[in-house]
């Protein structure tokens, strides 16, 4: 019997999954952002000293987990699983990251959500009793991402407003079964939703229904009360998709406008830096939340967040045949005792 379960999509989690600890790394362009002091490495090369830019990738998801870890005082063998993945095909960049911890590993793919969704199923595992420690943790680049999904950086194509910039960046979370530290409560898995949108230049407005979808299940099942969170953060949405939720959540009698934000548009300084409607990309939220978010809650200056990656499933072969872009996003509670 799911006795966990409350309501029709949200997961209460009883055994307190712990992140004891986070690491983030950022690219040259994330390091001169708004939020550049609260990542843990900023490099000055997007090659990371790598023969390319997919391996650079792989090398900043070794990177964060093998820090994520050694910040805890653990080790590497003390690690049960890594759930975690990225936006290249075959998960690439984690794969072969994960050939190198040598951590037994679960690959995952939700687009831009995927590091709500590690973070959902790793506390999952912790909170059914099968693990005591996970890695949850995920990556983009930004020339990795334009080579498979748009065009070679070399064409110089120009972009429209509505795009954004995704982020070169990848943070790891080390959720622990005891020890101190913001404990995962709630999870809200999302359902795929597609509203037709077949513009691979605006995916804010793409990913927008699938974030309400799931901050409504949210509110709906458990009857919490928006105002009791210091902050809710979206993905990857920019400007154009962060003011097309909140006008749909509020048609749904649901206000979030005081504490909402999007990790997209906090990233980057949206006047100064040209990054049209802001960050995107796997990297994009999970550098935000283990960085200045997780900072925040362990300082005890926020006590309730709600993180709601959202992600995009479209592919090149789907957009040649001018498909629609179905969307996800996946809700992870995260509050201090």
């Amino acid at each position: 019997m799911a006795k966990k379960r409350i309501g029709s999509r949200t997961v209460k989690l009883e055994n307190g999954p712990v992140i004891i600890s986070t690491s983030s790394i950022v690219g040259p362009k994330e390091a001169q952002g708004p939020l550049k002091d609260y990542f843990d490495i900023k490099l000055d090369d997007d090659l990371y000293g790598e023969k390319s830019w997919e391996f650079a990738e792989s090398k900043m998801v070794q990177t964060v987990v093998e820090h994520a870890v050694k910040k805890a005082n653990k080790t590497i063998n003390d690690v049960n699983y890594m759930v975690a993945g990225d936006l290249l095909n075959q998960l690439l960049s984690t794969s072969f990251a994960a050939r190198e911890v040598s951590i037994p590993f679960l690959g995952v793919y939700g687009a831009c959500s995927t590091m709500a969704q590690s973070l959902s199923i790793g506390s999952m595992l912790i909170d059914g009793g099968f693990a005591d420690l996970v890695v949850a943790s995920t990556s983009s680049h930004y020339c990795t991402a334009e080579r498979q999904f748009r065009f070679p950086l070399e064409l110089g194509n120009q972009k429209p407003m509505t795009a954004q910039w995704t982020v070169t960046g990848s943070g790891c979370s080390l959720l622990s079964s005891k020890g101190n530290g913001p404990k995962v409560k709630y999870i809200t898995i999302g359902k795929v939703i597609d509203e037709g949108i077949t513009d691979a230049n605006n995916m804010g407005a793409a990913m927008a229904p699938a974030a309400v979808d799931t901050i409504y299940s949210y509110f709906n099942d458990t009857k919490d009360d928006p105002n009791s969170f210091d902050m809710i953060a979206t993905g990857d949405l920019g400007k154009v998709g962060m003011q097309i939720a909140i006008d749909l959540l509020k048609e749904k009698g649901i206000d979030i406008s005081k504490v909402y934000t999007d990790c997209g548009v906090e990233i980057f300084d949206l006047e100064n830096q040209d990054v049209h409607c802001g960050g995107s990309g796997c990297g994009c939220s999970a550098s935000v939340f283990n960085g200045y978010i997780y900072k925040m809650l362990k300082d005890k200056k926020f006590n309730k967040v709600m993180l709601v990656s959202t992600g995009a499933l479209l592919s090149p072969t789907s957009t040649l045949q001018k498909e629609s872009i179905p969307s996800v996003a996946h809700a992870v509670i995260i509050a201090n005792e």
